[in-house]
């Protein structure tokens, strides 16, 4: 099994920025890719990036290019989320999730391993 634990939620203005974490334990070397989602109030959970362990690569989602930049932290099993220019429609509970499943995945049911969740609020 993995665990994930998130980190790094908050309040800011809107045109600030937040740096995210989520730190995985337990059976690290199985998961294939880890990333984030999202999910504001009455709206379905949504993909937002996530980073292949082995090569670096990245997936984001359209609607968070150019202000969302993932990383990763092998040596620590820790991958980063830094989101620049925040706007109030950012307003979500940012999940932390890792799979085993190879290839681009944006589906959250191809996810296996899920953290608590942080909340991130943008005032306007």
């Amino acid at each position: 099994q993995v665990q994930l634990v998130e980190s790094g939620g908050g309040l800011v203005q809107a045109g600030g920025s937040l740096r995210l974490s989520c730190a995985a334990s337990g059976r690290t070397v199985s998961m294939y890719a880890m990333g984030w989602f999202r999910q504001a109030p009455g709206k379905e959970r949504e993909f937002v990036v996530d980073i292949r362990w082995g090569n670096g690569m990245t997936n984001y989602a359209d609607s968070v290019k150019g202000r969302f930049t993932i990383s990763r932290d092998n040596a620590k099993n820790t991958v980063y989320l830094q989101i620049n220019s925040l706007k109030p429609e950012d307003t979500a509970v940012y999940y932390c999730a890792g799979r085993q499943r190879w290839g681009i995945r944006t589906d959250p049911g191809d996810f296996d391993y899920w953290g608590q969740g942080t909340q991130v609020t943008v005032s306007s």
